[in-house]
């Protein structure tokens, strides 16, 4: 679609943490009287928000490789967990994760399955190499904007990868042909969401700086990270002296989980706007919102609900008891703390 020389367009992407499925999320969402699974209520809360971006991306780190369902160390999760994802408004799961081999081949063939059976857009695990050529670079357009967007993660838990499926590993020989491709694509900015780090630390390791560099020097624009399960710094490098935007988040930390210790009990959504007037595009807006994990019982149960924390601070917590008031403000401290103190020109929306 032509661009009208004197308009502006903007597309908005919201970039979301890992959604797991640890046994107890499981168990909360069975209906006992049905034997059915929802897990609506882990999204309702969430959801305004996440409807409100062009397109929103999430770590589905789990398969649905089907019953019998399991938590940690290899998941499978009911298959209405990415119906409830999609249903809140995430358009895109994102597969290449350190789980995405525990359930072998049938885990990865399901998992693909699913999502195309619920009109879930994905990338980073592909049946075989003909299903990887077709459809490793997913595009998000909007008007004349486009985006491309590629999933990698750094290992698959010493599993391997069972033929003839693929799981984009972060292998620079294999990344670098991807790009190049990607840029031969006529795109206005490319994303790489990338699973690496190391788990529970708060700082970017050296491997995420050298790897990050590596990307940014080949032509990326925006690289999203998950897995260490806790938040870790964001960066904004305006354009200078010849040289394009970057922006980081190198962990946006855990969606939803069990996970209940410090830091782990929550996570960032990154918020990322671009704008594109006479055929140039920016990033033009950019920012983050802080979410924890809440587990209330309702009707004698244990359940879990994202809940945005900006929400519950304006409204002095309202509705929390006295412990999740607590937990939720701890984990806010401690992620304004970090993020005050170590991101570049990357600010709480």
């Amino acid at each position: 679609m032509a661009q009208k020389a004197d308009s502006t367009e903007t597309v908005s992407l919201l970039f979301i943490g890992d959604i797991m499925g640890h046994y107890a999320q499981i168990n909360a969402a069975l209906d006992t009287t049905t034997g059915e699974y929802n897990f609506d209520r882990t999204f309702r809360k969430v959801s305004p928000l996440i409807q409100k971006a062009d397109f929103a991306i999430a770590n589905l780190e789990v398969t649905l490789a089907g019953a019998p369902y399991s938590g940690h160390p290899r998941f499978s999760s009911p298959d209405e967990l990415a119906l409830a994802a999609k249903e809140s408004g995430i358009d895109i799961l994102l597969t290449a994760n350190n789980h995405a081999s525990d359930y072998n081949l049938n885990g990865i063939k399901r998992t693909i399955n699913v999502l195309d059976s619920i009109d879930v857009r994905h990338t980073g695990t592909f049946l075989d190499k003909a299903h990887k050529d077709s459809s490793n670079l997913m595009i998000m357009e909007k008007g004349s904007i486009r985006i491309g967007l590629l999933n990698y993660t750094e290992s698959t838990n010493g599993r391997k990868v069972p033929k003839p499926a693929i799981v984009n590993l972060m292998d620079t020989t294999a990344m670098q042909k991807d790009i190049d491709k990607a840029l031969a694509k006529n795109l206005d900015k490319l994303v790489v969401f990338l699973h690496w780090g190391i788990e529970y630390d708060s700082a970017p390791s050296k491997s995420q700086r050298m790897t990050a560099g590596f990307l940014f020097r080949k032509g990326v624009d925006i690289i999203i990270g998950a897995h260490p399960h806790v938040i870790q710094p964001m960066e904004f490098i305006p354009a200078k002296d010849g040289s394009k935007q970057q922006f980081i988040a190198y962990s946006l930390g855990n969606f939803v989980s069990d996970q209940r210790t410090r830091k782990r009990d929550g996570g960032a959504m990154v918020e990322i706007t671009i704008s594109k007037t006479k055929n140039i595009s920016e990033i033009t807006d950019y920012g983050y919102h802080l979410t924890w994990v809440n587990k209330p019982i309702i009707k004698g149960r244990r359940s879990y609900e994202v809940l945005v924390c900006k929400d519950y601070e304006d409204s002095d917590f309202k509705g929390l008891t006295e412990f999740s008031k607590n937990r939720m403000k701890r984990f806010i401290k401690d992620s304004r703390a970090l993020l005050d103190s170590l991101n570049i020109n990357v600010k709480e929306k």
